[in-house]
């Protein structure tokens, strides 16, 4: 009961969804069940081994009696003072009631002196009387009682039946001392639980402490030394999830720091520009006209590169705050695919680089119109930005009963290796000289790969120096939120 009361208040203040305590629980529980389940099996066969020895005891003792009787001929009534003497020593020895009963079922003797020339009917007489005796354990009423038949010597037919009622109290109460002593047993094994349990609890907790402070202190900055507790296999998953996980929350740090010093940067280059050309104005008198045009040209530059990558980041922006609103529709892919190669080549004419598009099938997905058509195009305006003169660009499209599959090749100047990992990178560039020659803000592609992992897709790139690049996408058909 004590235990169980324990575990009720555990129950009650909430402490069981700590892992201590349910480790304390199981524990005590562990210890415990057992102990109780061995109460009921000791007592159950203590009990019945106690009455099976007492049956059998009777039992003999019926068989010796009855087998006296039939040799006394008892029937005849001459049963001698010795066997009556014998019948009311075994009453008094199990603490019971003797009844011998005759074939007309009347009880010719009754060691109570009660029920002597009544007539007894009963199923186990009767069976008794076909020559098998009986025997019946009443746990209820605490009684043993067995029959014997009693034969006749000349024709071995049962002529009458010994019944003998015997009380149980002694094994009832046997069973009580038993018991007294199991529930010592079993609060002793409780106690040893509990205690095994608090320090089992104590010792098994104390390494999930340890990754709880480690965890803790992420949130007042990053440690340079990773969580390595070996205690236990489930410790040793736990450091590596967060491991992995430190160490990808420390990317997204630099990689944060570094994006906001290239937003900086970007923004503040074109700001730059533009003041120095302001004070070279300002501090000249009499400035030529020529001069003045040509420092305004620069102004008008520099403004629309500063315009250009404020587009650019709040294009980005949008999509992180839309990634859950996307406008989709089930669209023409090699019209919309044409439109956005008609507005990119006068772009193209201008370097005199060749753009072909090539579409192997008719191509119908569910898009949404104006973010896949910023990522083709971004990627296409990359294409033709940094390829050679006299290049080309190829754009091809295609599909599956599953994907639809972009294709944009260039003859360009293509990427290092080191570098193709970084290209979808916030203000990632290649060559930032040559970038800033041709206006790129280092966003183009970020934003394409946004797009296109919106649509549940992926973006793929191949390149090599000198020989071109290939971006591939693929794109469900079929767009699953």
């Amino acid at each position: 009961m004590v235990i169980i009361s324990g575990v009720k208040k555990y129950l009650k203040w909430g402490i069981w969804k700590s892992l201590r305590a349910r480790i304390v629980l199981l524990v005590i529980l562990a210890g415990t069940i057992p102990a109780l389940v061995l109460r009921g099996v000791v007592l159950s066969s203590f009990e019945k081994r106690e009455v099976e020895v007492r049956t059998a005891e009777i039992q003999n003792q019926c068989t010796i009696l009855c087998n006296q009787l039939s040799d006394v001929n008892y029937l005849t009534g001459d049963m001698s003072e010795v066997l009556r003497s014998e019948l009311v020593q075994m009453s008094n020895i199990y603490n019971g009631r003797v009844l011998v009963i005759d074939h007309d079922f009347r009880i010719q003797e009754d060691t109570y002196d009660m029920d002597k020339g009544k007539t007894i009917v009963s199923e186990d007489v009767i069976r008794c009387f076909k020559g098998k005796g009986t025997s019946n354990y009443d746990a209820k009423n605490r009684y043993i009682e067995v029959t014997s038949p009693i034969y006749d010597k000349g024709t071995e037919k049962a002529v009458g039946v010994m019944l003998i009622s015997v009380s149980t109290d002694m094994i009832s109460d046997s069973v009580e001392v038993l018991d007294d002593r199991v529930i010592a047993v079993c609060l002793t094994i409780g106690m040893v639980a509990v205690i095994l349990a608090f320090s089992a609890g104590f010792i098994m907790t104390r390494p999930f402490r340890r990754i709880s402070d480690s965890i803790a202190a992420v949130t007042e900055g990053y440690e340079d030394d990773y969580l390595h507790e070996k205690a236990y296999t489930e410790t040793m998953l736990i450091s590596d999830a967060f491991n992995k996980m430190l160490g990808r929350m420390k990317v997204l740090n630099d990689s944060r720091n570094e994006f906001v010093s290239n937003v900086s940067h970007e923004l503040k280059t074109p700001l730059t520009s533009m003041k120095v050309l302001a004070d070279s104005l300002l501090i000249q008198e009499d400035v030529p006209a020529e001069l003045y045009k040509e420092f305004m040209g620069d102004l008008s530059e520099e403004i629309e590169r500063e315009n250009k990558i404020i587009n650019d980041l709040l294009s980005l922006v949008k999509m992180d705050k839309t990634a859950n609103t996307l406008n989709i529709k089930s669209e023409n892919m090699n019209t919309l695919i044409e439109k956005i190669l008609k507005r990119l080549r006068p772009i193209a004419a201008t370097r005199n680089i060749e753009l072909v598009f090539e579409s192997f099938r008719p191509v119908t997905a569910e898009v949404d119109e104006m973010k896949l058509s910023l990522a083709i195009t971004n990627l296409v305006e990359n294409a033709i930005k940094y390829n050679k003169e006299n290049g080309w660009v190829h754009v091809s499209l295609n599909a599956d009963h599953k994907n639809c599959h972009i294709e944009v090749a260039d003859s360009g100047i293509g990427i290092p290796q080191e570098a193709v990992e970084h290209v979808f990178e916030r203000f990632y560039r290649v060559d930032k000289s040559h970038s800033r020659e041709i206006g790129g803000t280092g966003l183009g592609l970020a934003i394409a790969r946004s797009a296109v992992v919106m649509h549940r897709g992926a973006i793929r790139v191949y390149s090599q120096v000198g020989a071109g690049t290939t971006f591939t996408v693929r794109i469900p058909l079929i767009y699953v939120s």
